[in-house]
């Protein structure tokens, strides 16, 4: 089951357990507790606090959720920061744990956490949200449940500094808006000239037979008619058609050639395959939930979304190439005028696959985030 980030009033979010950010004391708090304890019921769910009447630091208890849009209340006590040197990450961490461990015991299928100990108990925010993550990711790897970390808006998510700047970098030399990349494909087609247009053809004309020589050298399989010499290849293909990659071999042309009419569905389960992974363990680091996952599986003509593909290809730790090639299974193609797909492939040419990390990106950018 997928954990997803998402803006919104605690609440009024709809799960089987809200967590309460709770003191030892289980007494009203601040901020997140008060919101609680007076969409709830304050009467009600202050008597049955004092009923329990003590949780210990890094633990957890239930109560019923009263008035909320849940079954119950998990009240998880967090720690408050004091430098960092006295294991508050590790507490931090234990009460989250606590916390999906009771709504287990209680046999709940969705959880909602505040991002704790992030507001009046000092946590800086960046350790907050690696330590929510942490633990979160950990626990969905082996359960079935949907979490929701709700976040009243993106300055919640405090990105470390190395990667703030190595995105933003990346977006600033990579995005273009689209009216200006529709602009600057008008114009580029007006200002150049006819011996600019013909000097650009013959030198793809030659690197492309020249990469076709050095293919058929290493492949005796692939097969071109009399009719591919270079003579009889038009201005106009040539034009309109991609310089080949300068890192596509025999091999991979192969490859493209026999899988060239799978669809999304037999693409994605061959290289799972091709992986020797277990499907629980993709759909799961895909952030995708199981039953979304069988569909995939039974219906060979099955169209995702796009960011569900994108998901799937973070999982599988795709290349650049072999994401586009998956998301055109789906129909699908990235584009610079999308901030969305700069971003997916700010990670893909690093080489960067967590895919809690990707969303913590896209949700401080105020992007979709991946999943399903």
């Amino acid at each position: 089951m997928p954990l997803f980030m998402i803006r919104n009033d605690i609440t009024k979010v709809e799960a089987d357990v809200i967590v309460n950010p709770a003191n030892e004391e289980l007494l009203e708090g601040n901020g997140t507790s008060t919101a609680i304890f007076q969409n709830s019921g304050r009467t009600e769910l202050t008597k049955a606090c004092k009923e329990i009447g003590f949780c210990t630091l890094g633990q957890a208890v239930m109560t019923d959720a009263f008035g909320l849009p849940a079954k119950y209340i998990c009240h998880a006590v967090g720690p408050a920061w004091n430098d960092g040197k006295h294991n508050e990450d590790k507490i931090l961490e234990q009460t989250y744990q606590s916390a999906l461990a009771k709504s287990v015991e209680y046999q709940c299928e969705s959880i909602a956490f505040p991002l704790l100990s992030s507001g009046s108990y000092g946590f800086p925010k960046e350790v907050a949200m690696q330590t929510a993550i942490h633990a979160i990711s950990d626990f969905l790897m082996e359960q079935d449940m949907v979490v929701y970390l709700v976040l009243y808006d993106t300055y919640a998510v405090s990105l470390s500094k190395k990667l703030s700047g190595a995105v933003k970098e990346y977006i600033d030399d990579h995005y273009v808006e689209e009216h200006q990349q529709l602009f600057c494909a008008s114009e580029s087609r007006q200002f150049l000239a006819r011996n600019q247009r013909d000097e650009i053809l013959q030198t793809r004309r030659a690197g492309f037979f020249e990469k076709i020589r050095k293919v058929t050298k290493k492949s005796s399989d692939l097969d071109l008619t009399e009719d591919r010499s270079e003579d009889s290849v038009s201005d106009m293909e040539l034009e309109c058609a991609p310089m080949p990659s300068p890192s596509m071999s025999a091999r991979s042309l192969e490859n493209l050639m026999e899988h060239l009419d799978e669809t999304f569905s037999q693409m994605l389960l061959r290289l799972i395959d091709e992986r020797g992974l277990k499907d629980s363990y993709v759909y799961k680091k895909a952030n995708v939930d199981r039953r979304h996952f069988s569909k995939i599986r039974k219906d060979v003509n099955y169209t995702p979304t796009k960011k569900t593909v994108l998901a799937f290809a973070i999982a599988l730790e795709l290349s650049l190439d072999e994401t586009i090639d998956l998301l055109n299974r789906a129909g699908y193609a990235l584009s610079k005028s999308s901030k969305f797909d700069v971003i997916i492939s700010f990670f893909l040419e690093n080489k960067s696959y967590d895919i809690f990390e990707i969303n913590e990106v896209l949700f401080a950018y105020e992007q979709p985030i991946l999943g399903e």
